[in-house]
């Protein structure tokens, strides 16, 4: 009986966990979200890692660096962003994220819209779930 409690026990802890843990990276990607919307260039550089590998639909990839500046300098503009069909796996601290991003754009004063299928790769940090990866392609 003991046994059976010990058990039980551990798998609602380890659901419980897991669940927090889903929680915190749905919020690191909330913040993201409107920070592609507002960006502001400290809490971006905090959100992002040094490491960032930014990859667009068209098949350009962007740094840390680069897509910091197409943020900030409004050549790449959100202007509304909504997702949907949103997916989370946590393994260990790594976090794989798949939605479908909608968005209106108006990048370089060109208003626009987007439909993207979109894969972010968070990895737990000391200061929380920080972007190491983003992929998006086109919704055919």
């Amino acid at each position: 009986m003991i046994k059976k409690l010990l058990i039980f026990s551990s798998l609602i802890l380890t659901y419980n966990l897991t669940f927090a843990q889903k929680a915190d990276v749905e919020q690191a990607v909330n913040k993201l979200t409107r920070l592609m919307i507002t960006p502001d260039s400290l809490a971006l550089n905090q959100l992002v890692l040094n490491d960032l590998s930014y990859g667009h639909s068209s098949g350009k990839v962007e740094t840390k660096q680069e897509f910091l500046h197409a943020l900030l300098s409004n050549s790449s503009d959100f202007v509304e962003i909504n997702l949907t069909d949103q997916k989370i796996i946590v393994q260990n601290k790594t976090a794989l994220v798949r939605h479908t991003l909608n968005a209106k754009t108006n990048d370089k004063n060109v208003p626009g819209a987007v439909k993207l299928h979109v894969l972010l790769i968070w990895s737990k940090e000391k200061a929380g779930w920080k972007l190491l990866g983003r992929q998006a392609v086109k919704v055919l």
